[in-house]
């Protein structure tokens, strides 16, 4: 299953000219919209699924780590 991360256009867009940007600062190129979106796609859909993980494991860690510290308070019957 391939997951797909979709964008809102303004952010799409503010990424696209954040990588040209980023090849000028820090390369001394200029790239042109279509070669920053042909990189924002490819960190999209190939590195993004990684990183989304990443996230929604670290998530569950402290959820969990919350939920133990519940249920430490729960009462005990005698």
């Amino acid at each position: 299953m391939k997951m797909e991360i979709e964008l809102k256009k303004e952010v799409r867009e503010g990424l696209v000219e954040g990588l040209k940007e980023f090849f000028w600062k820090e390369r001394d190129e200029e790239i042109t919209n279509l070669g920053a979106v042909l990189i924002l796609d490819y960190i999209l859909n190939n590195i993004g699924p990684h990183i989304y993980n990443k996230a929604i494991e670290d998530s569950y860690a402290y959820m969990y780590e919350r939920i133990e510290d519940l249920r430490g308070l729960e009462k005990r019957s005698r």
